[in-house]
């Protein structure tokens, strides 16, 4: 049995949730130990929202060593603030906490100590809505800051003092933003002033946690736009990353209409999301911004290419979705400047940022976009596009009269420009041929 503890748990809404069994048996092994034994945080939120949610933390008066001592296979992930991993029988591993209290901030870390009671912990979370614990032996909830209700009346309300929780920790005023807009919850007047007041300090956090809330919100957000126009209009921008603090309103409707990433897809769909966020910026820019908020150079590479691309092309693609017919050659010398494996990526991101400009009234175009798409992805996966897929090499064209070095590389992308105009050019003896022409060795036709 779990210890009198004299809490007054609560039982509205706790026939919603059902926790794996997994993580009962965790969580039964600490009670029957003589520990306090709680499910906290979003699983729990999420489940009271009819919400799927896989990462069931349970927090403990337990301390690490003694957690540690009752389970054969742990893993000491977060020991120093008292969570350690727990595998459950498939090796899944599940956060269990120390109860805790802080005594010491800064904004960026906490000092913490053990000993404390389950209201001392769910005391020191950032929102009433994740401030909500289940008892998996009474199948009760202990709800000491009303998150029920605010779950009812989908409102984001910092626990206790909001300007003292934003001050603890200068990742929840973005956590905010990000929960209000995932579950499209207005955010609490006290709460919403104490974010604007924390905006010119948000400098204070590490890039790399920055870099990962934008993620997260990219990944669980369904219209991120709606999470970004708070960071704008909240001044989180103007503190992280000043290159977005005019961000369009366009730029932010080309987010709402591209995907959120699934596990199949997860890294594409949120670079396209983040490609549409620096789209307005330039190549130069855009790989800064990203550089200063730790992405990976591959990710950064990515992006800043695809931005980089949209500057070049948009112009001329937008002219020639007006026109009649768009001539196969003009398609084609697009996808070689894009990048047969950045097509998809690229008319993706294009399609939604045409959209986003265009509404619903613009149907035509729409249709115009799609068509050019797909006659683009035909054409990346059966045309020469790049110098590689010529079917002569540096080595052909040297006995053919082209000298190494500047006038080789030249000389091919001399061929390719011949041959994207017509493929069928894609020849071993018309290449040489041309490459003569090109050495000056016959008259030009």
């Amino acid at each position: 049995m779990a210890k009198d503890n004299g809490l007054s748990p609560q039982t509205h809404g706790a026939e919603r949730l059902n926790p794996p069994s997994a993580v009962l048996a965790i969580a039964q092994t600490l009670i029957r130990a003589g520990h306090e034994s709680w499910f906290v945080g979003g699983a729990v939120r999420d489940a009271l929202l009819g919400h799927s949610n896989l990462d069931w933390d349970i927090a403990t008066s337990a301390t690490p060593p003694e957690v540690q001592r009752l389970f054969r296979r742990t893993i000491p992930v977060g020991i120093d603030f008292g969570t350690v991993g727990v595998l459950d029988s498939a090796g899944v591993m599940h956060e269990v906490t120390t109860f805790r209290r802080d005594v010491q901030t800064d904004g960026r870390h906490a000092v913490v100590e053990f000993g404390a009671s389950l209201d001392d912990d769910l005391a020191r979370r950032d929102f009433t809505i994740n401030a909500i614990a289940y008892g998996p032996e009474t199948r009760e909830l202990h709800d000491p800051f009303d998150g029920q209700s605010d779950l009812e009346k989908r409102l984001v309300r910092a626990v206790g003092t909001a300007g003292d929780r934003m001050r603890e920790d200068r990742l929840r005023a973005l956590r905010a933003l990000r929960f209000a807009a995932r579950f499209g919850f207005a955010i609490e007047q006290e709460t919403w002033s104490a974010i604007l007041e924390s905006a010119p300090h948000l400098g204070r956090l590490s890039m790399e946690r920055v870099q990962q809330e934008i993620e997260k919100t990219m990944a669980q957000v369904e219209r991120p736009g709606d999470a970004f126009r708070l960071w704008r209009d909240g001044g989180a921008f103007a503190s992280l990353a000043p290159a977005l603090a005019s961000l369009s309103d366009v730029a932010l409707a080309t987010l709402d209409r591209l995907p959120r990433a699934t596990s199949a897809d997860e890294s594409i769909r949120t670079a396209n999301r983040l490609t549409a966020l620096v789209l307005d910026l330039t190549p130069v820019q855009a790989r800064d911004m990203l550089r200063e908020l730790r992405f990976s150079n591959e990710r950064v590479r990515w992006i800043g290419d695809l931005v980089e691309r949209w500057h070049a092309l948009e112009a001329p693609i937008r002219d020639a979705l007006g026109d009649a017919d768009c001539a196969d050659a003009t398609v084609r010398r697009w996808v070689s400047a894009i990048g047969r494996t950045r097509v998809d990526a690229f008319f993706t991101v294009l399609a939604a940022r045409f959209a986003a400009e265009q509404g619903q009234a613009h149907a035509a175009i729409s249709e115009r976009v799609k068509g050019v798409w797909e006659l683009a992805s035909q054409m990346a996966l059966r045309d020469p596009v790049e110098t590689g897929d010529l079917a002569v090499d540096g080595g052909d064209l040297m006995k053919a009269g082209i000298k190494a070095g500047p006038q080789l590389g030249a000389a091919l992308r001399a061929l390719l420009e011949w041959v994207l105009d017509d493929p069928a050019r894609n020849t071993h003896d018309q290449l040489l041929a041309r490459a003569r022409e090109l050495a000056g060795d016959q008259p030009h036709a």
